[in-house]
Formats: structure tokens, sequence, C-alpha cells
């Protein structure tokens, strides 16, 4: 049986944390395929606008050059609008029918899983693996979702920490790729 996982999220920018979360669920779940899925606008980040979705999505592909385990999908970018994570799990329930299907979340998602869009078929079509940060206590998941924390690697690095250094003139090399980090320079993103 194939084992798929989605890795929702915006993206914005890319970074280490991401990568090695992606890598962690790899190894701990057996996957056969991690598919990096760019939001169009965060349903939970209302009035925030991300950076333009192609640059996103550029950062992500420099990111993750030579992986062949993962992959970019651009379909909730291609939808424009607010990205709902049930509209792309029944994508991948047709995509994969016969595959197990993990949706990868940050550990502050979990309290919240009941709220989101069609919460029980959320539920009913993938198992949900957590992304622990340093230091947060496991939380339970709310029924009827199931799933499992990673083990491996927890990093307290965020988006907008990488964000708030490159506006401030800090160097971010350490804490995303290096042609990451470079593009980011070379356009200007995030000043």
């Amino acid at each position: 049986m194939r084992r798929v996982a989605i890795f929702g999220g915006s993206f914005d920018p890319v970074h280490l944390g991401h990568l090695l979360a992606a890598q962690t669920a790899r190894e701990e779940l057996a996957l056969t395929r991690l598919c990096f899925v760019p939001a169009a606008q965060s349903p939970f980040k209302p009035d925030r606008q991300p950076t333009a979705a192609p640059e996103r999505v550029r950062l992500l592909r420099l990111a993750l050059a030579g992986k062949t385990w993962c992959e970019i999908d651009e379909q909730e970018v291609r939808r424009g609008g607010i990205s709902y994570t049930i509209d792309t799990l029944r994508a991948y329930a047709v995509r994969f029918p016969k595959a197990q299907l993990f949706y990868l979340i940050g550990a502050d998602h979990v309290p919240q899983l009941p709220r989101w869009r069609e919460a029980g078929e959320l539920a009913r079509l993938a198992e949900f693996i957590v992304i622990p940060r340093p230091g947060q206590e496991e939380t339970p998941f709310p029924e009827p979702f199931r799933g499992h924390a990673l083990k491996g690697f927890p990093l307290g690095l965020s988006s907008s920490e990488i964000r708030s250094r490159v506006k401030n003139n800090l160097p971010i090399e350490h804490l995303v790729p290096p042609p990451v980090a470079e593009a980011i320079r070379n356009n200007g993103l995030y000043l």
C-alpha cells in the first residue's frame, strides 16, 4: 500500500524546520511520497496576505531540488481564495485511491481540528501527524481525529521569525537552505 503525506502551509518562506519535519515524516512513516501543498490563503490567518504564490513556490523548488521522494503540488494556489484542507484531501483520495493518507500539522492546530471545514470527513480521509515544537506538551487528538506526533527532531523555527530577521537585516543563512536565502536576498523579499 502506498503511504502518502500531504504537508500544507503558507511556506512563507520555506525553512529548515519544514525540511526537517518532512524528512522525519518520511523516515518515521515509511512514506512512498510527500507532497508540499502551498496554500493560496490560510483560513487561520485571514488578515495576513502571504507573499505572492509564484515566489513561495519558487523558494520551495529551490529548497526541494534533488529530493525525488517529494513534490510540490500547486492545486491550492491554482484554486485561489481560501485554501481548505478538505478540498485538498478529497483530491488526494481520488489521485491515490488505495493509498494511506497522512496530513502533517503543527502541534498548535490539534485543538482546532474540530473547527476545520467538514471535520468529520477530514478525520475519515487522513491520519493527522503532528510536528512537535520543542518544550510543547503533546495534545490528545479530539474525536474523531486520529494520529500521533513525530518523534524526531523538533525545531523551534517559524516563517514569521525569518521574515522578521530579513526585515531587520539579520542573517537567515542558518535557517533556510542557501539557495532560498540567496533568492530572498536577490529579490528583495520580506523587506
